[in-house]
């Protein structure tokens, strides 16, 4: 209202004429004067009138959105709510799926556990009398067996006990002549002359074969004693854990008969391995 009738002061004093009486004029000043005084309360009551407009303005979208938030609220409650109950009626059928499998499954293993049991029940009976028929069977061919191998036996006792007599016999003689021959037939100086057994020439190029580790005595605390040809060495000396196997591997030539070569310290020495005999002799052999 008071808005109002500004807006008339105002309009009414732009519309007065330009030419006016001195007391027209006084007055149309004593009337500027009030239109001035009250602009500024006008402006205050625009102002007051905006603000209550903007904070109406502002309730109201508040309002709007408290209720878009509350509408939200329930429709994520709902949709939660939804959605346990989905869940639940998933893991319930779940639940009966799983239960209906395990007691189709519990069936099934006691139906096979009686099967499995019938047929052991029955593999065990035919076994049962299968054992006993092989069994008896078995009795009656070992009974065979044993009166043939009996025979047999005999039989080849007494052939064994003709066969190790002659053997016996025969050896005897074989060894009577070959120690008259043996001595006479190794000839020491002949391999040496042999340019394949030149074992010196050899081992100057081939040192690390003639290296064959430390030497154990067969005897704590003995010492060195060098053997000459024609002595008789100690049988422990001559044992096969101190025999060359592969004398060509040193340039030796290769022993026959009861003959070895040995090694014996840093020497090695050709035994007659029968009494120990020395037969020939290579003095500082090994390094």
């Amino acid at each position: 209202m008071r808005i109002s009738l500004i807006a008339l002061l105002l309009a009414a004093s732009a519309g007065t004429p330009a030419l006016i009486a001195p007391a027209q004029a006084q007055n149309f000043r004593d009337g500027d004067r009030a239109v001035h005084t009250a602009r500024p309360e006008v402006a205050m009551i625009q102002r007051d009138d905006r603000r209550a407009d903007r904070a109406a303005n502002r309730d109201n979208r508040g309002e709007a959105r408290l209720d878009r938030r509350q509408d939200r609220r329930a429709e994520r409650r709902f949709e939660r709510r939804q959605e346990r109950r989905m869940e639940r009626g998933a893991d319930r059928r779940e639940q009966r799926r799983a239960e209906r499998r395990f007691e189709n499954r519990q069936d099934r293993r006691a139906e096979r556990r009686v099967e499995r049991r019938q047929e052991r029940r029955a593999e065990e009976r035919w076994d049962r009398r299968q054992d006993r028929r092989a069994e008896r069977r078995w009795d009656r061919r070992q009974d065979r067996r044993a009166e043939r191998r009996w025979d047999r036996r005999e039989d080849r006792r007494a052939e064994r006990r003709w066969e190790r007599r002659q053997d016996r016999r025969a050896e005897r003689r074989w060894e009577r002549r070959e120690a008259r021959r043996d001595w006479r037939r190794w000839n020491r100086q002949a391999w040496r002359a042999d340019r394949r057994y030149n074992w010196r020439h050899y081992r100057n190029y081939n040192r690390h074969i003639y290296r064959p580790g430390r030497y154990y005595a067969p005897y704590r605390g003995y010492r060195y004693r060098r053997f000459d040809v024609g002595l008789h060495l100690g049988a422990a000396f001559f044992g096969s854990r101190y025999w060359i196997s592969d004398p060509w591997r040193y340039r030796l030539p290769a022993a026959y008969g009861p003959y070895r070569w040995i090694r014996y310290f840093d020497d090695v020495l050709l035994i007659d391995t029968r009494d120990g005999y020395v037969v020939d002799v290579i003095y500082d052999f090994f390094w």
